[in-house]
Protein backbone atom coordinates (compact mmCIF):
# COMPACT_ATOMS: atom_id res chain seq x y z
CA UNK A 1 0.00 0.00 0.00
CA UNK A 2 1.27 3.78 -0.95
CA UNK A 3 1.91 5.58 2.26
CA UNK A 4 2.28 8.85 0.33
CA UNK A 5 -1.02 11.67 0.58
CA UNK A 6 -1.45 14.32 -1.95
CA UNK A 7 -2.93 17.71 -0.24
CA UNK A 8 -4.87 20.07 -3.20
CA UNK A 9 -5.40 23.67 -2.87
CA UNK A 10 -7.46 25.42 -5.94
CA UNK A 11 -6.83 28.73 -5.18
CA UNK A 12 -7.17 32.23 -6.94
CA UNK A 13 -4.19 32.35 -8.32
CA UNK A 14 -2.40 28.70 -8.02
CA UNK A 15 -3.31 25.24 -7.98
CA UNK A 16 -0.95 24.12 -4.86
CA UNK A 17 0.35 20.42 -3.87
CA UNK A 18 1.79 19.00 -0.95
CA UNK A 19 2.82 14.88 -1.25
CA UNK A 20 2.98 13.71 1.94
CA UNK A 21 4.69 10.83 3.21
CA UNK A 22 2.36 9.55 5.92
CA UNK A 23 5.02 7.09 7.16
CA UNK A 24 7.62 9.33 7.89
CA UNK A 25 5.87 12.44 8.66
CA UNK A 26 7.13 14.59 6.16
CA UNK A 27 6.75 16.59 3.30
CA UNK A 28 8.64 14.72 0.08
CA UNK A 29 7.72 17.82 -2.25
CA UNK A 30 5.32 21.04 -3.35
CA UNK A 31 3.90 21.66 -6.54
CA UNK A 32 2.20 23.96 -8.38
CA UNK A 33 0.04 25.27 -11.62
CA UNK A 34 -1.74 28.55 -12.20
CA UNK A 35 -5.21 28.03 -11.23
CA UNK A 36 -7.67 27.41 -14.11
CA UNK A 37 -11.26 27.53 -12.44
CA UNK A 38 -12.58 29.89 -15.15
CA UNK A 39 -12.03 27.51 -17.83
CA UNK A 40 -11.07 24.19 -16.87
CA UNK A 41 -9.69 23.22 -13.58
CA UNK A 42 -7.90 20.07 -14.83
CA UNK A 43 -5.40 22.24 -16.99
CA UNK A 44 -3.86 23.22 -13.75
CA UNK A 45 -4.30 20.67 -11.76
CA UNK A 46 -2.36 19.21 -14.83
CA UNK A 47 0.56 21.60 -14.66
CA UNK A 48 0.87 20.89 -11.01
CA UNK A 49 1.37 17.82 -10.88
CA UNK A 50 3.50 18.20 -13.66
CA UNK A 51 5.59 20.16 -11.32
CA UNK A 52 5.31 17.76 -8.48
CA UNK A 53 6.60 15.19 -11.09
CA UNK A 54 9.67 16.87 -11.78
CA UNK A 55 10.16 17.30 -8.23
CA UNK A 56 9.86 13.77 -7.18
CA UNK A 57 10.97 12.23 -10.39
CA UNK A 58 8.18 10.24 -10.69
CA UNK A 59 4.43 10.26 -9.06
CA UNK A 60 3.83 7.35 -5.89
CA UNK A 61 0.27 6.04 -6.21
CA UNK A 62 -1.05 8.09 -3.46
CA UNK A 63 -3.25 6.59 -0.46
CA UNK A 64 -5.32 9.91 -0.24
CA UNK A 65 -6.32 12.69 -2.38
CA UNK A 66 -7.78 15.84 -0.60
CA UNK A 67 -8.20 19.01 -1.76
CA UNK A 68 -9.56 22.84 -0.51
CA UNK A 69 -10.78 25.49 -2.37
CA UNK A 70 -10.23 29.28 -2.24
CA UNK A 71 -10.85 29.95 -6.01
CA UNK A 72 -12.42 32.45 -7.58
CA UNK A 73 -12.93 35.03 -4.43
CA UNK A 74 -13.92 32.02 -1.97
CA UNK A 75 -16.98 31.10 -0.19
CA UNK A 76 -19.16 34.25 -0.70
CA UNK A 77 -21.39 34.19 2.00
CA UNK A 78 -24.34 37.23 3.56
CA UNK A 79 -25.59 36.69 6.34
CA UNK A 80 -29.65 38.03 7.69
CA UNK A 81 -30.28 37.95 11.39
CA UNK A 82 -33.00 39.77 13.96
CA UNK A 83 -30.70 42.33 16.04
CA UNK A 84 -27.35 42.83 14.60
CA UNK A 85 -25.44 42.69 18.32
CA UNK A 86 -26.73 39.27 19.07
CA UNK A 87 -28.35 36.94 16.00
CA UNK A 88 -26.68 38.90 13.05
CA UNK A 89 -23.44 38.45 15.74
CA UNK A 90 -24.06 34.89 15.79
CA UNK A 91 -24.75 34.01 12.03
CA UNK A 92 -21.62 36.36 11.08
CA UNK A 93 -19.32 34.22 13.09
CA UNK A 94 -20.88 30.97 12.40
CA UNK A 95 -19.76 32.17 8.66
CA UNK A 96 -16.46 33.04 9.35
CA UNK A 97 -15.88 29.97 11.65
CA UNK A 98 -17.06 27.98 8.49
CA UNK A 99 -14.22 29.70 5.78
CA UNK A 100 -16.79 31.92 4.19
CA UNK A 101 -16.18 35.15 2.97
CA UNK A 102 -18.66 37.48 4.70
CA UNK A 103 -19.55 39.80 1.64
CA UNK A 104 -22.80 41.07 3.48
CA UNK A 105 -24.31 41.50 7.30
CA UNK A 106 -27.90 42.60 7.24
CA UNK A 107 -30.49 43.02 10.54
CA UNK A 108 -33.83 43.44 11.11
CA UNK A 109 -36.22 43.20 8.44
CA UNK A 110 -34.97 42.93 4.98
CA UNK A 111 -35.87 45.66 3.02
CA UNK A 112 -36.55 45.99 -1.13
CA UNK A 113 -32.89 47.81 -1.23
CA UNK A 114 -31.53 45.15 0.94
CA UNK A 115 -32.73 42.71 -1.28
CA UNK A 116 -30.82 44.20 -4.30
CA UNK A 117 -27.60 44.80 -2.46
CA UNK A 118 -27.77 41.51 -1.42
CA UNK A 119 -28.62 40.56 -5.15
CA UNK A 120 -25.62 42.41 -6.04
CA UNK A 121 -23.51 40.96 -3.37
CA UNK A 122 -23.76 37.34 -5.59
CA UNK A 123 -23.39 35.68 -2.29
CA UNK A 124 -22.71 32.00 -2.95
CA UNK A 125 -24.92 31.03 0.33
CA UNK A 126 -27.22 33.36 2.15
CA UNK A 127 -27.24 32.48 5.96
CA UNK A 128 -30.61 33.33 7.46
CA UNK A 129 -30.89 33.70 11.50
CA UNK A 130 -33.11 35.42 13.52
CA UNK A 131 -35.26 34.91 16.84
CA UNK A 132 -34.18 32.57 19.83
CA UNK A 133 -36.14 29.06 19.75
CA UNK A 134 -39.64 29.76 20.75
CA UNK A 135 -39.06 33.70 20.67
CA UNK A 136 -39.19 36.49 18.03
CA UNK A 137 -40.24 34.90 14.41
CA UNK A 138 -42.19 37.99 12.98
CA UNK A 139 -38.55 38.92 11.42
CA UNK A 140 -37.41 35.66 10.63
CA UNK A 141 -40.21 35.27 8.38
CA UNK A 142 -40.39 38.14 7.50
CA UNK A 143 -37.30 38.05 5.84
CA UNK A 144 -38.24 33.99 4.39
CA UNK A 145 -40.68 35.32 2.58
CA UNK A 146 -38.90 37.98 1.29
CA UNK A 147 -36.30 35.75 0.09
CA UNK A 148 -38.13 33.19 -0.99
CA UNK A 149 -39.36 36.23 -3.39
CA UNK A 150 -36.28 37.37 -4.71
CA UNK A 151 -34.34 36.68 -7.84
CA UNK A 152 -31.53 34.69 -5.70
CA UNK A 153 -30.18 31.88 -6.69
CA UNK A 154 -27.98 30.62 -4.34
CA UNK A 155 -28.93 27.99 -1.33
CA UNK A 156 -29.99 29.36 1.83
CA UNK A 157 -29.10 28.05 5.33
CA UNK A 158 -31.61 28.38 7.94
CA UNK A 159 -30.51 28.65 11.14
CA UNK A 160 -32.84 30.85 13.18
CA UNK A 161 -35.79 30.10 15.16
CA UNK A 162 -37.10 26.61 15.07
CA UNK A 163 -40.21 27.44 16.55
CA UNK A 164 -40.60 29.06 13.01
CA UNK A 165 -39.56 26.61 10.43
CA UNK A 166 -42.59 25.48 9.91
CA UNK A 167 -43.98 28.50 8.54
CA UNK A 168 -40.78 29.32 6.56
CA UNK A 169 -40.48 26.39 4.64
CA UNK A 170 -42.91 26.70 2.67
CA UNK A 171 -41.73 30.78 1.79
CA UNK A 172 -38.88 29.40 0.83
CA UNK A 173 -40.41 26.55 -1.50
CA UNK A 174 -38.06 27.24 -5.04
CA UNK A 175 -35.17 27.95 -3.18
CA UNK A 176 -32.38 25.28 -2.07
CA UNK A 177 -32.58 25.74 1.68
CA UNK A 178 -31.00 23.32 4.23
CA UNK A 179 -32.46 23.73 7.54
CA UNK A 180 -29.81 23.22 10.75
CA UNK A 181 -29.87 24.72 14.80
CA UNK A 182 -30.48 27.78 16.16
CA UNK A 183 -27.37 29.93 15.95
CA UNK A 184 -28.61 31.74 19.06
CA UNK A 185 -31.16 28.87 20.45
CA UNK A 186 -30.91 30.92 23.92
CA UNK A 187 -30.02 34.78 24.83
CA UNK A 188 -26.49 34.98 24.49
CA UNK A 189 -26.00 31.37 24.35
CA UNK A 190 -23.73 30.64 21.27
CA UNK A 191 -24.39 27.43 18.85
CA UNK A 192 -22.56 27.65 15.79
CA UNK A 193 -21.18 24.36 14.93
CA UNK A 194 -24.28 23.04 13.70
CA UNK A 195 -24.22 26.14 11.06
CA UNK A 196 -20.23 25.57 10.07
CA UNK A 197 -20.97 22.19 9.49
CA UNK A 198 -24.12 23.30 6.95
CA UNK A 199 -22.00 25.75 5.44
CA UNK A 200 -19.68 23.31 4.50
CA UNK A 201 -22.34 20.58 3.56
CA UNK A 202 -23.58 23.23 0.60
CA UNK A 203 -19.83 23.87 -0.18
CA UNK A 204 -18.69 20.31 -0.74
CA UNK A 205 -22.51 19.71 -2.67
CA UNK A 206 -23.26 22.98 -4.51
CA UNK A 207 -20.18 25.33 -4.77
CA UNK A 208 -17.54 23.07 -5.93
CA UNK A 209 -19.64 22.40 -9.23
CA UNK A 210 -20.45 25.70 -9.59
CA UNK A 211 -16.66 26.82 -9.22
CA UNK A 212 -16.04 23.80 -11.57
CA UNK A 213 -13.65 22.00 -9.15
CA UNK A 214 -15.63 18.53 -9.55
CA UNK A 215 -14.25 18.72 -12.85
CA UNK A 216 -11.13 17.39 -11.38
CA UNK A 217 -12.07 13.96 -9.45
CA UNK A 218 -10.09 12.32 -11.38
CA UNK A 219 -7.00 13.57 -9.54
CA UNK A 220 -8.32 13.45 -5.83
CA UNK A 221 -11.45 11.93 -4.19
CA UNK A 222 -12.70 14.65 -2.26
CA UNK A 223 -12.71 18.60 -2.01
CA UNK A 224 -13.68 18.68 1.56
CA UNK A 225 -14.27 22.46 2.45
CA UNK A 226 -13.01 26.07 2.08
CA UNK A 227 -9.31 26.72 2.57
CA UNK A 228 -10.06 28.30 5.45
CA UNK A 229 -11.65 25.97 7.23
CA UNK A 230 -8.86 23.47 6.42
CA UNK A 231 -6.66 26.02 8.33
CA UNK A 232 -9.13 26.39 10.60
CA UNK A 233 -9.10 22.96 11.30
CA UNK A 234 -4.90 22.37 11.18
CA UNK A 235 -4.98 25.02 13.76
CA UNK A 236 -7.32 23.00 15.99
CA UNK A 237 -5.69 19.78 15.83
CA UNK A 238 -2.02 21.69 16.79
CA UNK A 239 -3.87 22.82 19.46
CA UNK A 240 -6.19 19.84 20.88
CA UNK A 241 -3.98 17.27 19.62
CA UNK A 242 -5.51 13.93 18.82
CA UNK A 243 -6.57 10.45 20.67
CA UNK A 244 -3.04 9.18 20.56
CA UNK A 245 -1.20 12.46 20.71
CA UNK A 246 -0.83 15.96 22.37
CA UNK A 247 -1.40 19.29 20.90
CA UNK A 248 0.55 22.78 21.70
CA UNK A 249 -2.35 23.94 23.53
CA UNK A 250 -4.03 27.51 23.40
CA UNK A 251 -2.63 29.08 20.19
CA UNK A 252 -2.95 32.02 17.69
CA UNK A 253 -2.70 31.69 13.88
CA UNK A 254 -2.17 34.95 11.65
CA UNK A 255 -2.10 34.59 8.05
CA UNK A 256 -1.48 38.31 6.45
CA UNK A 257 -2.16 37.99 2.71
CA UNK A 258 -3.01 39.62 -0.76
CA UNK A 259 -6.84 39.94 -0.08
CA UNK A 260 -6.97 39.58 3.54
CA UNK A 261 -5.37 39.17 7.00
CA UNK A 262 -7.15 36.08 8.98
CA UNK A 263 -6.58 35.27 12.06
CA UNK A 264 -7.61 32.51 14.04
CA UNK A 265 -7.65 31.41 17.74
CA UNK A 266 -7.98 28.63 19.25
CA UNK A 267 -8.60 29.51 22.96
CA UNK A 268 -11.57 29.93 25.64
CA UNK A 269 -10.05 33.95 26.14
CA UNK A 270 -11.54 33.45 29.41
CA UNK A 271 -10.79 36.24 31.82
CA UNK A 272 -6.94 36.25 33.22
CA UNK A 273 -7.66 39.29 35.57
CA UNK A 274 -9.12 38.54 38.93
CA UNK A 275 -12.79 39.57 39.33
CA UNK A 276 -13.23 40.78 35.34
CA UNK A 277 -16.58 40.75 34.46
CA UNK A 278 -16.95 39.56 31.00
CA UNK A 279 -19.71 42.16 28.49
CA UNK A 280 -21.01 41.09 25.23
CA UNK A 281 -21.82 37.30 23.27
CA UNK A 282 -19.44 34.69 24.77
CA UNK A 283 -15.98 33.90 22.67
CA UNK A 284 -16.41 30.78 20.40
CA UNK A 285 -13.24 28.91 21.28
CA UNK A 286 -12.37 28.58 17.84
CA UNK A 287 -12.84 31.15 16.22
CA UNK A 288 -11.32 32.97 12.97
CA UNK A 289 -11.09 37.27 11.83
CA UNK A 290 -10.85 38.07 8.78
CA UNK A 291 -9.85 42.00 7.87
CA UNK A 292 -10.90 42.64 3.98
CA UNK A 293 -9.29 45.94 4.87
CA UNK A 294 -6.13 44.68 5.69
CA UNK A 295 -4.38 43.02 2.49
CA UNK A 296 -1.33 43.60 1.29
CA UNK A 297 -1.68 44.17 -2.24
CA UNK A 298 -5.78 45.02 -2.72
CA UNK A 299 -5.39 47.27 0.21
CA UNK A 300 -2.44 48.38 0.89
CA UNK A 301 -3.77 52.56 0.48
CA UNK A 302 -5.97 51.02 3.52
CA UNK A 303 -3.10 50.19 5.51
CA UNK A 304 -1.72 53.39 5.30
CA UNK A 305 -5.11 54.85 6.37
CA UNK A 306 -5.17 52.80 9.34
CA UNK A 307 -1.79 53.05 10.30
CA UNK A 308 -1.24 56.39 9.85
CA UNK A 309 1.46 57.05 6.29
CA UNK A 310 3.87 58.67 8.56
CA UNK A 311 4.24 56.47 10.81
CA UNK A 312 4.69 53.62 8.19
CA UNK A 313 7.06 55.89 5.94
CA UNK A 314 9.20 55.96 9.51
CA UNK A 315 9.22 52.18 9.92
CA UNK A 316 9.77 51.92 6.34
CA UNK A 317 12.95 54.26 6.97
CA UNK A 318 11.73 56.04 3.81
CA UNK A 319 10.62 59.73 3.02
CA UNK A 320 6.71 59.73 3.03
CA UNK A 321 6.53 61.10 -0.44
CA UNK A 322 7.97 57.83 -1.74
CA UNK A 323 5.93 55.84 0.68
CA UNK A 324 2.88 57.57 -1.25
CA UNK A 325 4.05 57.26 -4.46
CA UNK A 326 5.12 53.66 -4.17
CA UNK A 327 1.02 52.63 -2.46
CA UNK A 328 -0.47 54.41 -5.44
CA UNK A 329 2.03 52.20 -8.10
CA UNK A 330 0.57 49.18 -5.76
CA UNK A 331 -2.80 49.81 -6.04
CA UNK A 332 -2.82 50.39 -9.94
CA UNK A 333 -1.00 46.92 -9.85
CA UNK A 334 -2.15 44.45 -7.45
CA UNK A 335 0.05 41.61 -8.54
CA UNK A 336 3.05 43.43 -7.92
CA UNK A 337 5.69 41.79 -6.43
CA UNK A 338 8.92 43.68 -4.42
CA UNK A 339 12.00 43.99 -6.13
CA UNK A 340 13.71 47.02 -4.93
CA UNK A 341 15.25 47.83 -1.74
CA UNK A 342 12.57 50.46 -1.22
CA UNK A 343 10.05 48.00 -2.24
CA UNK A 344 10.89 45.80 -0.04
CA UNK A 345 11.60 48.24 3.18
CA UNK A 346 7.36 49.15 2.38
CA UNK A 347 6.03 45.84 2.07
CA UNK A 348 7.32 44.66 5.82
CA UNK A 349 6.50 47.95 7.31
CA UNK A 350 3.01 46.70 5.69
CA UNK A 351 2.88 43.77 6.96
CA UNK A 352 3.90 44.83 10.37
CA UNK A 353 1.15 47.42 10.41
CA UNK A 354 -1.40 44.76 9.00
CA UNK A 355 -0.16 41.99 11.81
CA UNK A 356 -0.52 44.88 14.49
CA UNK A 357 -3.69 46.09 13.68
CA UNK A 358 -5.27 43.01 12.74
CA UNK A 359 -4.25 41.05 16.12
CA UNK A 360 -5.77 43.87 17.98
CA UNK A 361 -9.06 43.68 16.17
CA UNK A 362 -9.26 40.24 17.12
CA UNK A 363 -8.10 40.16 20.54
CA UNK A 364 -10.93 41.33 23.24
CA UNK A 365 -10.26 44.67 25.39
CA UNK A 366 -10.40 45.43 29.05
CA UNK A 367 -11.67 48.79 30.47
CA UNK A 368 -12.44 49.87 34.14
CA UNK A 369 -15.95 50.76 34.48
CA UNK A 370 -16.93 52.81 37.69
CA UNK A 371 -20.05 51.38 38.98
CA UNK A 372 -22.07 51.69 42.03
CA UNK A 373 -19.89 49.36 44.31
CA UNK A 374 -16.68 50.62 42.68
CA UNK A 375 -14.56 50.57 39.66
CA UNK A 376 -15.11 46.91 38.14
CA UNK A 377 -12.92 45.28 35.01
CA UNK A 378 -14.89 44.56 31.99
CA UNK A 379 -13.66 42.56 29.13
CA UNK A 380 -15.33 42.81 25.66
CA UNK A 381 -13.96 39.45 23.38
CA UNK A 382 -11.05 37.18 23.90
CA UNK A 383 -8.40 37.21 26.66
CA UNK A 384 -5.13 36.13 24.78
CA UNK A 385 -2.44 37.25 26.54
CA UNK A 386 -1.66 34.30 27.99
CA UNK A 387 -1.95 32.43 25.19
CA UNK A 388 1.23 29.66 24.48
CA UNK A 389 1.86 29.87 20.77
CA UNK A 390 1.44 32.29 17.76
CA UNK A 391 1.81 31.00 14.32
CA UNK A 392 2.88 32.89 11.20
CA UNK A 393 2.45 31.97 7.78
CA UNK A 394 1.39 33.37 4.47
CA UNK A 395 4.14 34.51 2.49
CA UNK A 396 5.40 37.59 3.89
CA UNK A 397 6.03 35.62 6.81
CA UNK A 398 6.87 32.28 5.10
CA UNK A 399 9.40 33.66 2.62
CA UNK A 400 10.15 36.61 3.68
CA UNK A 401 13.21 37.58 5.50
CA UNK A 402 13.31 37.96 9.54
CA UNK A 403 9.76 36.52 10.70
CA UNK A 404 10.34 36.88 14.32
CA UNK A 405 10.84 40.71 13.62
CA UNK A 406 7.24 40.74 11.77
CA UNK A 407 5.22 38.04 14.61
CA UNK A 408 6.57 40.69 17.18
CA UNK A 409 4.25 42.64 16.19
CA UNK A 410 1.32 41.37 17.29
CA UNK A 411 2.42 41.44 20.90
CA UNK A 412 0.96 43.37 23.67
CA UNK A 413 1.94 47.07 24.11
CA UNK A 414 2.63 48.58 27.29
CA UNK A 415 1.12 51.54 25.25
CA UNK A 416 -1.81 50.24 25.17
CA UNK A 417 -2.65 48.18 28.23
CA UNK A 418 -6.39 47.71 27.67
CA UNK A 419 -5.65 44.97 24.70
CA UNK A 420 -5.35 41.81 26.06
CA UNK A 421 -3.03 40.52 22.70
CA UNK A 422 -0.47 37.68 23.37
CA UNK A 423 2.42 38.55 26.09
CA UNK A 424 4.80 36.34 25.57
CA UNK A 425 4.33 33.29 23.52
CA UNK A 426 6.57 31.16 21.53
CA UNK A 427 6.91 31.84 17.61
CA UNK A 428 6.41 29.75 15.31
CA UNK A 429 6.55 30.00 11.31
CA UNK A 430 4.60 27.72 8.45
CA UNK A 431 7.24 28.21 6.35
CA UNK A 432 5.86 25.04 3.55
CA UNK A 433 2.73 26.56 3.73
CA UNK A 434 1.12 23.22 5.42
CA UNK A 435 -1.41 24.37 7.63
CA UNK A 436 -4.02 23.71 5.29
CA UNK A 437 -2.88 20.05 4.14
CA UNK A 438 -2.82 19.36 7.71
CA UNK A 439 -6.10 19.94 8.32
CA UNK A 440 -7.64 18.02 5.40
CA UNK A 441 -5.44 15.05 6.50
CA UNK A 442 -6.60 15.61 10.08
CA UNK A 443 -9.75 14.28 8.26
CA UNK A 444 -8.34 11.15 7.19
CA UNK A 445 -4.88 10.66 9.56
CA UNK A 446 -4.97 12.76 12.38
CA UNK A 447 -1.76 11.35 13.63
CA UNK A 448 0.08 11.75 10.40
CA UNK A 449 -1.33 15.36 10.16
CA UNK A 450 -0.64 16.39 13.75
CA UNK A 451 2.87 14.84 13.71
CA UNK A 452 3.92 16.30 10.07
CA UNK A 453 2.78 19.75 11.52
CA UNK A 454 4.81 19.60 14.77
CA UNK A 455 7.76 18.18 12.34
CA UNK A 456 7.86 21.03 10.07
CA UNK A 457 6.65 24.14 11.56
CA UNK A 458 10.02 26.14 12.50
CA UNK A 459 11.10 28.58 15.17
CA UNK A 460 12.06 31.98 14.27
CA UNK A 461 15.22 33.01 15.25
CA UNK A 462 16.75 36.70 16.00
CA UNK A 463 19.68 35.93 13.73
CA UNK A 464 17.62 36.03 10.65
CA UNK A 465 16.98 39.75 11.01
CA UNK A 466 20.57 40.72 10.32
Amino acid sequence: MSNAALLIDFGSTYTKLRAIDLERRAVLASGQGPSTVTTDVNVGMRLALEDLARRLGSLPKFRVRLASSSAAGGLRMVTAGLVRELTAEAARRAALGAGARLVGTFAYRLTAADLERIAALAPDIVLLAGGTDGGNSEVILHNARALGASRLDCPIVYAGNRAAWDEAEPLLAGKEVLCTENVMPELNVLNIEPARAAIREVFIRRIVQAKGIDRARGTCDAVLMPTPAAVMEGARLLAEGCASASGLGELVVIDPGGATTDVHSIATGAPTTPGAVERGLPEPRVKRTVEGDLGMRHNAATIAEVAGVARLAEDARLPQHRVERLIGELARDVGRLPSTPEEHALDRALARAALRVAMKRHCGTMEVVYSALGPVNVQTGKDLSGVRVVIGTGGVIAHGAAPLELLETVLADPAEPESLRPRAPRFLVDRQYLLYACGLLAQAEPQAALELALNCLEEPVAEAAA
